[in-house]
C-alpha cells in the first residue's frame, strides 16, 4: 500500500513513513492511492470478532509490509486493553430506529482514544526500528489533546507539543492535558481559536528552521493512520445491526471532518452505508459546503461543544480530492487559493461526488439543549453537547423507519458537566478512573497568539 498527497507533488510513502510524516511536505494529505475492498463474504466473515481483532483485519489493507499480521494484533491487542468497556465501542438502543455508538471509554473519555491509543503504540514501534526521534506539534479544540498526550506521555523517543485556545476548551478537557506531568510533555495554551492553533501547526511542517532540526510528527487527524484506525467502529456498528446485509445510516457530530470521513472510507471499502450525516453546531461551514457548495470560513463562534468550533476543516480536503477526479495539482491550485482568500465554491464533480453519500445539519445552541433534555427524559441517557448535536440531526432526518441511525457518542457527558446540567439540572460525575482529576497541579505555558512565539517555544523546548 502506498500514499499520496491530496496535492500531488509529494512523494509517495508506505505506511510506516506516512505514519511519521503527518502532513505532506507540499502541504496536502497523505489517501492511499487505492481503496482495499471487502468482498460482502469477507465482511460476514467478520461478524463476532472482538473488536481488537476486528481492527487488525480492517487496517491490514492499509499497514501493508508495514507489520506482520501477528505484530499488528498485538499492537491492536494493547492499544484495547485499557477502555473500560469490554466492547470498545459498545452501541446503545434509543427506540427502534435510533441508536448511540459510545467512543468514549478509553482512557481520556472521548473518541480520540479509539485511535490514539493505537498511535502512539506505532510511533514507538516506527522510531524503535529507526533508532530515531519524533517531535510531534498538534492543536486541539478539546479531546485530541488529552488522548494524545496520554497515548504518548512517556514513551521514548517522542515528545509532545499540544496548543488549545485559552479560555475556550472545558475545565475537564484542560486539565486532562495540563496535569500530565511527563517530561515529554509540553501544554501551550494560545490566544484565539483552535483554527488559529491549527494554522501554526501546518506552519510548523512547512518551516526549515524547524524541520531542519527536528523531525516533525502530528496526532491531528491530518495523520492518516489516526483515521484509519476510525474507521474500524463503522465495521464493529454495521456488525452489530446487520450490517452487510442491511445498510445503516451515521450520524456524525464533527468540526474537523476526520471522525466522518472515517465513515467515507469504510463505504470506499465495501461496507453498506445508507447515508452519513455531517452534524454541526453553528460554526457550520460543512453544512453550508455540502448543501450549498459555499467552503467560506467566518468567525468562529464559542458554544457549548468547543471540540466543533472550527471554521477550517482539514480533512475535507481529503474528500474533496476522493470525490474530485483525485487530481491532486487542480485540488492544490483549489486549497492554495482557499489559504489566501479563506473563501471558495465547490466544484460540480466535488459537490455530485459528495451527494450521494453524504447529508448535513446545523444544529444551534437551543436545539442541542433540548436535545441533551429530549435523551435524559425519553431514554434515560445522559450525553454531552456534541453527542446531542448528532443525535438532533439523527431524528431529524429524512430517512425510511427501516433504515437503523447510529449517532456517534463522541465524548462522556462529564467532560462537559456544566453544559449538562444546564440542560438537565444534572451534574455527571466523572468516572472513578480520572476521578482526582481536580486534585491534580496543573502546569502550561500561555503564549500570545502569533506564529513566532510559538515557533520560538518548541525550538528552545525541544530535545
Amino acid at each position: 500500500m502506498k500514499y499520496v498527497s491530496t496535492r500531488g507533488s509529494a512523494p509517495a510513502l508506505d505506511f510506516a513513513e506516512v505514519t511519521l510524516a503527518g502532513l505532506a511536505s507540499d502541504g496536502g494529505l497523505y489517501v492511499p492511492d487505492s481503496w482495499p475492498q471487502f468482498g460482502m463474504d469477507e465482511i460476514r466473515d467478520m461478524r463476532g470478532l472482538p473488536y481488537a481483532e476486528l481492527a487488525a483485519r480492517v487496517m491490514a489493507p492499509f499497514v501493508g509490509d508495514s507489520l506482520t499480521p501477528a505484530r499488528l494484533r498485538e499492537l491492536t491487542g494493547e492499544a484495547y486493553s485499557r477502555f473500560a468497556h469490554t466492547a470498545v465501542t459498545p452501541l446503545v438502543q434509543l427506540d427502534e430506529q435510533q441508536w448511540l455508538l459510545e467512543l468514549f471509554h478509553g482512557p481520556t473519555l472521548a473518541f480520540k482514544d479509539v485511535a490514539l491509543q493505537l498511535l502512539g503504540l506505532l510511533f514507538e514501534e516506527f522510531l524503535a526500528r529507526e533508532d530515531s526521534r519524533l517531535t510531534i506539534v498538534g492543536a486541539t479544540s478539546g479531546d485530541t489533546g488529552s488522548a494524545a498526550i496520554d497515548a504518548v506521555a512517556g514513551r521514548d523517543n517522542v515528545e509532545i507539543f499540544m496548543l488549545h485556545p485559552k479560555g475556550r476548551v472545558s475545565d475537564v478537557q484542560r486539565r486532562q492535558m495540563t496535569t500530565v506531568r511527563a517530561p515529554n510533555v509540553h501544554n501551550i495554551a494560545i490566544e484565539g481559536s483552535f483554527d488559529d492553533a491549527q494554522a501554526m501547526v501546518k506552519r510548523i511542517f512547512a518551516d526549515e528552521s524547524v524541520t531542519a532540526r527536528h523531525r516533525i510528527g502530528a496526532v491531528n487527524s491530518i495523520n492518516w493512520a489516526r483515521l484509519m484506525a476510525q474507521v474500524v467502529y463503522y465495521f464493529a456498528a454495521s456488525l452489530q445491526l446487520g450490517g452487510p446485509d442491511r445498510k445503516l445510516a451515521f450520524s456524525v457530530p464533527t468540526g474537523n471532518f476526520g471522525d466522518v470521513f472515517a465513515g467515507h472510507v469504510a463505504a470506499r471499502m465495501g461496507l453498506p452505508i445508507d447515508r452519513l450525516i455531517v452534524a454541526t453546531n453553528v460554526n457550520d461551514i460543512l453544512h453550508r459546503a455540502l448543501s450549498s457548495g459555499d467552503y467560506s470560513a467566518g468567525s468562529v463562534t464559542p458554544t457549548a461543544a468547543p471540540s466543533m468550533d472550527i471554521q477550517v476543516s482539514s480533512n475535507f480536503e481529503r474528500l474533496l480530492f476522493d470525490v474530485g477526479g483525485r487530481d491532486g495539482v487542480a485540488l492544490g491550485e483549489q486549497m492554495r487559493g482557499f489559504e489566501g482568500s479563506r473563501a471558495m465554491m465547490l466544484s460540480n464533480a466535488q459537490r455530485e461526488g459528495a451527494a450521494g453519500l453524504f447529508a448535513s445539519a446545523r444544529v444551534d445552541e437551543d436545539e442541542t439543549a433540548a436535545s441533551i433534555r429530549h435523551a435524559h427524559e425519553n431514554w434515560g441517557e445522559i450525553i454531552d453537547p456534541h453527542t446531542a448535536i448528532g443525535l438532533h440531526a439523527a431524528r431529524h432526518a429524512a430517512l425510511p423507519s427501516q433504515v437503523p441511525i447510529v449517532t456517534l457518542a463522541t465524548a462522556h457527558p462529564a467532560k462537559f458537566r456544566d453544559a449538562v446540567e444546564r440542560a438537565t439540572g444534572l451534574r455527571p460525575a466523572l468516572p472513578n478512573r480520572v476521578g482526582d482529576l481536580f486534585a491534580r497541579e496543573e502546569a502550561y505555558t500561555e503564549l500570545p497568539g502569533t506564529y513566532e512565539a510559538v515557533r520560538d517555544h518548541i525550538l528552545e523546548h525541544a530535545a
